[in-house]
């Protein structure tokens, strides 16, 4: 199933999106699914009709995966971590599909990274790695921007890693996917930049909310990025990312300055 929020004549929405590709639906819900469950009305709305909002603004926290593929690792000169290592980004850094993304004036070095996103279901606090699928509600695409000239510079990540519109999510939520083997692509400007897939991630999906989930109590709405595949790169005024993520679909945003 997939869970999109949108606006319709300045009215916010959660929808179930129904339909193939190009043809897509959306049947508005009675509420906001991660507290009143999925409640579906009779009023329903195409694609084309709609502003696609991100699926989620979370309700406390946004954490992300540091290195937790071995190329990207290398790319960067990092040595592969021996357990997970994470960070916070606050949820002012969370924009939509389609959201323009303006370069923070402090950095002149910011970066794409690609990823599969974990959004929480449940209240959580040191879930077992076979029990994560339980406080899963579902799955997006994100895009982790970083300035690597402030994460060069500062002791901590969080300007580096937290600027506002750093943290575009979308389209919307998948809440039925197996994460063991999903091909993640990004491109800038339509050329191929990253491609990999989640088999050669250095934690699983389940052992990164796992750990996480050890160090925070999760919250239903919180966000956990899993991490990047090699092939990270540069972005300028003008240029149109997109990352893909197999079994969700495309989160597409436009850079400015």
């Amino acid at each position: 199933m997939r869970i999109a929020r949108f606006t319709v004549d300045d009215q916010l929405h959660f929808g179930v999106v129904s339909g193939d590709e190009g043809e897509e639906t959306l049947t508005v819900l009675a509420g906001d699914p991660f507290y009143m469950g999925v409640q579906p009305t009779e009023k329903t709305y195409s694609l084309e009709e709609v502003r696609l909002l991100s699926p989620i603004i979370p309700r406390s926290k946004v954490v992300g995966v540091a290195r937790n593929w071995h190329d990207h690792a290398a790319e960067l000169g990092n040595e592969t971590p021996t357990s997970v290592q994470f960070f916070l980004k606050p949820n002012t850094s969370v924009v939509g599909p389609g959201d323009p993304i303006t370069l923070p004036d402090f950095s002149e070095e910011v970066s794409y990274e690609g990823e599969l996103a974990v959004v929480i279901g449940r209240i959580a606090k040191s879930v077992p790695v076979e029990r994560v699928p339980e406080i899963v509600f579902g799955y997006t695409v994100a895009n982790d921007l970083t300035a690597r000239d402030a994460q060069r510079t500062d002791l901590q990540w969080t300007r580096a890693k937290g600027f506002d519109g750093s943290c575009p999510l979308g389209p919307w939520i998948e809440t039925d996917l197996a994460t063991d083997d999903l091909r993640i692509r990004s491109w800038v400007d339509g050329d191929l930049k990253q491609d990999g897939t989640t088999s050669d991630m250095v934690f699983s999906v389940a052992e990164v909310v796992s750990a996480i989930s050890e160090a925070f109590t999760l919250l239903p709405g919180d966000v956990i990025l899993t991490g990047t595949p090699a092939g990270v790169g540069l972005l300028e005024e003008g240029n149109e990312v997109e990352v893909e993520v197999e079994g969700i679909g495309a989160l597409v945003n436009k850079i400015r300055r």
